[in-house]
C-alpha cells in the first residue's frame, strides 16, 4: 500500500471536492425528473428523510473506512479485514463506478452537444423546431454521440491525470462556486415567469395520495445515487482527508449542500415547466427535449439555454471525475503503476464501454422500428411476432381452401407476414425518419 498518502490541501478543498463528488448529474439531471415522475413534493419529503436517517450514517461509515485505511476501495477492506472476503465489497464498488462512468460519459456527451448547438445557433435556428425529432436525430447518429463522449472523457482524464490537489481539488474550487452561481441565476429567472407559483406548489406542497411503495423505493434509490453511496467514491475521497478533518461535520455539510442543490434544481425547472403548460412527468428527456421548448419561448433563448447546459456539463464533470478517480486509484495502487498510466487505462476502457453502449442502443432502435411495423407495442417479445406470423399463415391457408371468405381475407390483409415485415423493414429502414422535421431545422 501507499505510505505517503497525498491529501487535500485545505478544509475548503475537502468540502468542495466531496460536495462535487455528491453533487452532479444525480442532483441536477436525475433528481428533477425523478421528482416529476413520482408525484412531486411527497417524493421530496421522503427523499429528505432518507438522506438524513440513511444517507448520513452510511456516508460517515464510508468516511471512516477511507480515512482509517488511507487506501483505495479494495485496499481499504483488505487492510481492515485481511484474509477475508470483505474485499469483494470493494471490487463491487470498483465495478459499479466503472459501469456508471460509462453511462455518465454518454449522457455527459449529450450536454456538450447541446452547448455546441446553442453556441453555433443551430438549436433555435428555426421557430417551432421539433426538439424531439432533433434529439432522436442526434442520438441515432453513428458518430456524433461517440465524438462528444470522447471529448468528455478527455476532459475528465485531464483532471484525474493532474493529481488530487492540482487536479481534483483545483477543479472543484473553480467549478462548484460557478455551478452554484449559475444555478441561482437560473432559479431567479424561473420564478419570475408567469404562473411560476404552480410549479412551486407542485414542488413544495405534498400530496400524500400519490405516496406509494414505488415512490418510497425511488426516493431511497435517489438518496443513494445522489450521495454516491456504495460506489467507492466516498471511500476513495475520504482516504485523501487529513487527520484534522471532522468527518461527521463534513457528512452533514455535504448532505445539506447536496439537498439544497437538488431543491434549487427543482426550483429552476418546475416553475418554468408549469409556466408553459408542459407536463412535469416528462422523465429523463426533461432537460434535452422539454426544457429547450421552454427556453425557445423566453427572450434571449440562446443565452438561457447556453447557461443551463454549461451548468449541466459542469455537474456532469464533477460526477465523472469522482467515478474515474475510484477506478484510477485502485489500478495505480494495486498494480504499482504510475497515476497517468492508470488514468489512460481507465479512460480508454470507459470509451470502449461507452461505444458499446452506443452500438447496443442502435441495435435496440432497429428492433424497435421492426416491432412498430407490426403494430405491436414496444417491449413485446419475439414470441408475439411469431404468433402474429402463425396467425397470418393459418388465415392464408383457410383463404386458399375457401376463396369466398372475403371477411377473413380483409382481416388477413391487416396482418402482415413476418417475411413481408422483414422485407418492408429492410427496404424502408433508411427512410424511417421521413416524417420528422426537415434536415435544416435539426441540430447539425
Amino acid at each position: 500500500m501507499v505510505d505517503n498518502r497525498v491529501t487535500f490541501g485545505s478544509k475548503l478543498g475537502v468540502i468542495l471536492a466531496t460536495v462535487g463528488c455528491a453533487v452532479g448529474l444525480g442532483s441536477i439531471w436525475r433528481f428533477p425528473y425523478m421528482l416529476g415522475t413520482n408525484g412531486g413534493a411527497a417524493f421530496l419529503l421522503i427523499y429528505i428523510l432518507f438522506m438524513i436517517f440513511l444517507g448520513i450514517p452510511v456516508m460517515v461509515t464510508e468516511f471512516f473506512i477511507g480515512r482509517y485505511s488511507r487506501s483505495n476501495t479494495v485496499g481499504s477492506f483488505k487492510k481492515m479485514a485481511p484474509g477475508t472476503k470483505w474485499c469483494w465489497i470493494g471490487y463491487n464498488g470498483i465495478l459499479a463506478a466503472f459501469l456508471i462512468l460509462g453511462f455518465y460519459a454518454v449522457v455527459s456527451g449529450w450536454t456538450l452537444e447541446y452547448v455546441w448547438q446553442t453556441v453555433n445557433g443551430n438549436l433555435y435556428s428555426t421557430p417551432g423546431v421539433d426538439f424531439t425529432a432533433g434529439f432522436d436525430n442526434f442520438s441515432s447518429n453513428a458518430l456524433r454521440p461517440i465524438f462528444w463522449t470522447a471529448v468528455f472523457i478527455g476532459l475528465t482524464h485531464f483532471v484525474i491525470a493532474s493529481g488530487v490537489e492540482k487536479g481534483i481539488e483545483r477543479a472543484s474550487k473553480i467549478m462548484m462556486p460557478l455551478l452554484f452561481f449559475i444555478l441561482v441565476v437560473m432559479c431567479v429567472r424561473s420564478v419570475t415567469l408567469p404562473n411560476a407559483e404552480a410549479g412551486l406548489v407542485y414542488l413544495f406542497k405534498p400530496d400524500f395520495s400519490k405516496l406509494t411503495s414505488s415512490v418510497v423505493l425511488s426516493a431511497v434509490g435517489q438518496a443513494f445515487f445522489s450521495l454516491s453511496l456504495g460506489m467507492g467514491c466516498l471511500i476513495t475521497y475520504s482516504s485523501y482527508f487529513g487527520k484534522d478533518t471532522n468527518m461527521l461535520a463534513t457528512a452533514w455539510q455535504v448532505t445539506i449542500i447536496n439537498t439544497f442543490v437538488a431543491v434549487l434544481a427543482g426550483i429552476m425547472i418546475f416553475p418554468a415547466v408549469f409556466s408553459f403548460g408542459i407536463a412535469p412527468s416528462a422523465g429523463a428527456q426533461l432537460v434535452f427535449i422539454t426544457l429547450p421548448n421552454v427556453f425557445e419561448q423566453l427572450p434571449f433563448s440562446s443565452l438561457w439555454s447556453l447557461i443551463f447546459y454549461i451548468l449541466l456539463a459542469m455537474a456532469a464533470l464533477t460526477s465523472t471525475i469522482s467515478l474515474h478517480e475510484v477506478v484510477t486509484a485502485y489500478i495505480y495502487e494495486e498494480f504499482r503503476i504510475t497515476r497517468k498510466r492508470a488514468a489512460w487505462l481507465v479512460s480508454i476502457g470507459v470509451f470502449i464501454l461507452g461505444t458499446l453502449v452506443r452500438i447496443i442502443k442502435r441495435v435496440h432502435d432497429r428492433w424497435t422500428d421492426l416491432f412498430r411495423c407490426t403494430g405491436l407495442p414496444d417491449g413485446q417479445d419475439h414470441a408475439a411476432v411469431r404468433r402474429n406470423a402463425d396467425l397470418h399463415l393459418r388465415r392464408n391457408t383457410c383463404r386458399q381452401e375457401n376463396p369466398e371468405s372475403r371477411a377473413d381475407q380483409r382481416r388477413d390483409d391487416q396482418v402482415p407476414s413476418l417475411l413481408h415485415l422483414c422485407l418492408l423493414h429492410e427496404i424502408r429502414f433508411p427512410d424511417r425518419h421521413r416524417h420528422r422535421i426537415p434536415k435544416r431545422t435539426r441540430p447539425a
